[in-house]
C-alpha cells in the first residue's frame, strides 16, 4: 500500500469544502495548526456564495456571538495560511479533503444527497493517489461506503484503501459555541480500514483537545444519527409533559424542577418547537439508513413518534395565539402579530429549520399580518422582517416570543404594553413571568403554563 502525501509531507494542504457552520471553524483551526495551509470550497451561488468575499477579507459572515471565531479567522487569512475559492479543482495538490455540505431531507423523509453526490464527483476528478477524504456530513448509516465511496472510486478510478484512504468524523457544534464545541468535545472517527482511520485520527488531533475514539465507519455514522435522536426524544417528552401541564393548570418548569431534583433524572426544556440542521432530519436519517441498508425491518416508532410531537409545537403556539386573542375579544383573522426571534437558537443568525416559520405560515393563512424581529438575522426570505422591536410591536394585537435571544430577557412590559394596540403575550421559551405579564395588563399564554 503506498505511503499517504500525510506521512510523506511535513506541510499539508487540506481542503474544506462547504463553509457553513462547520466547514468554517474546522477550516481555520487547520489553518492555524503550523505546516497546514487550508483552502475553503464555498459555491458562488447568490444566497452562499457572498461568504467567499467576506472570508477572504478575514471576516466572519455570521451575525451571532461566536466567541473568538472572528479573530482567529483574521488571523489565518492574514498569516496566508487560508483563503476560499469556488474552484474545487485545488483538490488536485490536497493532502486531506473534508467535505461539510448540507444533507436535508425531503417531504416524504427521504435524504437529499445532491450536493454530497455533486461535491463527491468533484473531489474523485481531481484527487490524487494518497490523499484522505473526510465526511464529515450527517448522514444515513451506511452512507460513506453505499454512496461516497462508489463515485470517489468511479470517477477518480482509485481504490479506496488502497489508492486513497476515507473515513467519517462527525461534529457536535451549535451555534454560539463553534470553535469551543470543536475543540473541547471528544471526537469520533471512523474509517473505511484501519489506515484511513489512523489517519483521520491523526488529522483531528492537531485541533481536538479531548479524547478521540476510533472505530468503524458504520459505527460513527450511527452514532451520529442516535446521538441526535436521543435529544430529539427528550425534547419530546419534556413537550409532551408542557400540554400535560396546561391541561392540568400546571407550570412545567416548576414541575421539572421537583423531576429534576433528584441527580439521576433531567427532564429537558419544553420550547415553541426543534429547529437547525440536525435534529428535525437526523432522526429520518437514522431510520432511512436502517431501511435501506439493514437486514431486517425495524420499528422505529418511538423516534418517528418524537419527530411528530416536536413538528406539532408550531401548531400549538397558533392555537395559543387564537385562545389569548379570544380572551383579548378578537379573533387571529385581522390581527396584528409580532413574532419575536427568526433563528432557532437563542443569539445566533442560524435559520435552519426555524420553528418559526411554519408559525408564521400558520398564521398568515388564518388571516393574520405578521411583522417578525431579529437582532441577528438579516434578509430572511419571504418575511417582514425587522431589527427594530419597537417597530414590530407598534399596533401589535399579539407578542409571539418563538427563540430566547438575550435582548428579550427584561423587556419594560409598560412599554411594551404601550406600543402594542392590544395586551397579548404567547411565551414559547418561559422568558416572562405569567404573574408579571398579568399584573401589567396582559393576557398571557406559555408553552407549559397553562391558563391559570
Amino acid at each position: 500500500m503506498p505511503k499517504s502525501k500525510i506521512e510523506n509531507r511535513k506541510s499539508k494542504l487540506i481542503v474544506v469544502i462547504g463553509m457553513g457552520y462547520v466547514g468554517i471553524p474546522c477550516a481555520v483551526l487547520l489553518a492555524d495548526v503550523p505546516g497546514h495551509k487550508v483552502i475553503g470550497v464555498q459555491r458562488r451561488s447568490k444566497r452562499s456564495g457572498w461568504k467567499i468575499d467576506v472570508l477572504n477579507r478575514g471576516e466572519s459572515p455570521f451575525e451571532g456571538d461566536e466567541p473568538g471565531l472572528a479573530e482567529l479567522i483574521a488571523r489565518v487569512v492574514e498569516k496566508g495560511t487560508f483563503r476560499v475559492t469556488d474552484d474545487i479543482s485545488v483538490c488536485q495538490d490536497a493532502d486531506v479533503i473534508l467535505i461539510d455540505v448540507q444533507t436535508p431531507t425531503d417531504s416524504r423523509r427521504v435524504p437529499q444527497y445532491l450536493s454530497l453526490r455533486e461535491v463527491s464527483a468533484g473531489v474523485g476528478q481531481y484527487m490524487q493517489k494518497g490523499a484522505l477524504v473526510g465526511l464529515e456530513s450527517t448522514v444515513a448509516p451506511g452512507t460513506t461506503q453505499n454512496i461516497v465511496q462508489p463515485i470517489l472510486e468511479k470517477t477518480s478510478g482509485l481504490k479506496a484503501g488502497q489508492d486513497f484512504y476515507l473515513a467519517f468524523s462527525y461534529e457536535r457544534v451549535m451555534p454560539g459555541k463553534l470553535l469551543e464545541y470543536m475543540v473541547d468535545f471528544p471526537r469520533v472517527v471512523g474509517g473505511i480500514d484501519a489506515q484511513s482511520t489512523e489517519l483521520a485520527v491523526e488529522l483531528y488531533r492537531t485541533i481536538v483537545k479531548q479524547e478521540i475514539t476510533a472505530t468503524d465507519v458504520l459505527t460513527a455514522e450511527l452514532a451520529k444519527t442516535v446521538e441526535n435522536a436521543y435529544r430529539d426524544v427528550n425534547i419530546a417528552f419534556a413537550n409532551e409533559m408542557a400540554l400535560v401541564c396546561e391541561s392540568l393548570g400546571v407550570d412545567v418548569y416548576e414541575m421539572r424542577e421537583l423531576v429534576n431534583a433528584r441527580p439521576d433524572r433531567h427532564m429537558h426544556i419544553p420550547g415553541a418547537g426543534v429547529g437547525g440542521h440536525c435534529l428535525p432530519k437526523d432522526t429520518w436519517l437514522l431510520r432511512f439508513g436502517v431501511k435501506e441498508y439493514g437486514t431486517r425491518d425495524v420499528d422505529t416508532a418511538m423516534i418517528t413518534l418524537a419527530r411528530r410531537i416536536n413538528d406539532a409545537m408550531p401548531d400549538h403556539m397558533e392555537r395559543l395565539v387564537e385562545e389569548a386573542l379570544a380572551e383579548a375579544g378578537r379573533e387571529v383573522k385581522g390581527s396584528r402579530v409580532a413574532v419575536l426571534g427568526i433563528a432557532y437558537l437563542a443569539d445566533s443568525d442560524d435559520v435552519r429549520n426555524t420553528p418559526a416559520q411554519p408559525l408564521i405560515n400558520t398564521l398568515r393563512a388564518r388571516g393574520a399580518w405578521v411583522m417578525a424581529h431579529d437582532p441577528f438575522v438579516w434578509g430572511y426570505e419571504g418575511e417582514e422582517l425587522t431589527r427594530d422591536l419597537d417597530e414590530a410591536l407598534r399596533g401589535a394585537d399579539c407578542l409571539v416570543l418563538v427563540t430566547k435571544h438575550q435582548m428579550y430577557f427584561g423587556l419594560d412590559l409598560e412599554h411594551v404594553k404601550g406600543l402594542m394596540r392590544t395586551p397579548v403575550i404567547v411565551d414559547g421559551r418561559n422568558v416572562f413571568s405569567a404573574q408579571a405579564c398579568r399584573e401589567a395588563g396582559f393576557v398571557y399564554r406559555g408553552i407549559g403554563k397553562g391558563s391559570c
